[in-house]
């Protein structure tokens, strides 16, 4: 029994003085994945495209946020988007921009929940549809990047539901 003791308590100082493995840390390009959101919203000439009106208060925040983001105060930009939302909720392409900062920031959960309910409330077709599927294709990649193994699933739904977005307009004769 004291011989079974005496290895036990071996095998635990031994198992002490191991070391924390080092997990190698994974880099996600923000910036990318933002350039690739935007340039996937991109309307073509022969595309429909509806903007809405906008509440001049509103645009004042969104140019301040397009400021602060240029300038690299993610926070900030992050900060203007969120006063402008008390102020219109439920737009979708405020919405999305406040998702593209989140993505920005590495927030990837979040810039995922804005970008689903910009899509919920927003247009299904068009360069705010893609933008918002581009946004959930880029949170999958970063989390597959992080080891998340079913992103690489939810990154081709994304791939086909941006696709879906584009609708060409019927032919005029």
């Amino acid at each position: 029994m004291r011989q079974r003791t005496a290895v036990l308590m071996s095998v635990f100082a031994l198992a002490g003085c191991a070391g924390t493995p080092v997990v190698p840390r994974v880099e996600v390009d923000t910036r990318a994945a933002v350039e690739a959101v935007r340039a996937a919203g991109v309307a073509s000439a022969d595309e429909l495209a509806v903007r809405p009106l906008v509440d001049p208060g509103v645009a004042d925040l969104q140019a301040q946020a397009a400021a602060h983001e240029a300038a690299g105060r993610l926070d900030a930009a992050a900060q203007a988007l969120d006063q402008a939302l008390e102020i219109a909720a439920d737009d979708p392409a405020l919405l999305q921009a406040r998702a593209e900062v989140a993505l920005a920031q590495g927030r990837f959960d979040e810039a995922l929940a804005l970008a689903e309910r910009s899509h919920a409330s927003g247009p299904k077709v068009g360069p705010l549809c893609r933008r918002q599927q581009e946004t959930r294709l880029q949170v999958a990649l970063a989390q597959a990047r992080l080891g998340d193994a079913g992103a690489a699933t939810r990154a081709e739904a994304a791939r086909r539901e941006r696709e879906a977005c584009t609708v060409t307009p019927p032919p005029r004769y």
